[in-house]
């Protein structure tokens, strides 16, 4: 065996031993700081947004699509006319799926504030709303305009039918928004 000693270099003999070594000094004990490294933060989950919109204008929009998030293509395309017809676009308005997310009046009515609640195809019952109206007749209620009508499909086209129901949804969105 080499009788040579090894000498390691200071801050080696630091590292190694940084949470248990103790200098002293002067025969006293110094206190002993132990340097932790913070833990790594995992940001947290955000909480999916259940509407779509950016609800400016506190206007919700409830409708009943399947098989969509919020909205599909051609009732989108659909509802962004009629908004652009009221001079209003997606930022002023709140879209709810009532089929993907099953809402309550309360829940909407703190969450978003709405002024004016438009139903496509929901029901008062289904929001749990104190009474009911008929389609197409505007109703106020707790400081809000309600509106029920029948669902987006019925809308969409170019038939009779379809002409017949937004000539209809128009003569009450011009009185709602004062147009």
């Amino acid at each position: 065996m080499n009788p040579e000693k090894t000498i390691l270099p200071d801050f080696l003999i630091a590292e190694l031993y940084k949470n248990s070594l103790v200098i002293l000094d002067g025969g006293q004990p110094v206190e002993e700081t132990i340097v932790r490294e913070e833990p790594v933060s995992v940001p947290e989950k955000k909480e999916k947004q259940w509407f779509l919109g950016s609800n400016v204008q506190k206007i919700t929009l409830v409708v009943n699509e399947k098989e969509a998030a919020y909205l599909a293509d051609d009732s989108l395309k659909f509802l962004t006319s009629i908004l652009g017809a009221c001079k209003l676009n997606l930022g002023d308005v709140a879209i709810v799926n009532y089929r993907a997310t099953a809402v309550d009046y309360a829940q909407v009515k703190e969450q978003l504030a709405p002024r004016s609640l438009i139903l496509f195809g929901v029901s008062a019952q289904a929001l749990r709303l104190p009474f009911t109206i008929p389609d197409y007749q505007v109703q106020s209620y707790d400081q809000c305009q309600f509106l029920i009508v029948p669902p987006l499909e019925k809308m969409l086209g170019d038939s009779q039918e379809a002409k017949l129901e937004k000539s209809k949804l128009w003569l009450c969105l011009k009185k709602i928004f004062h147009l």
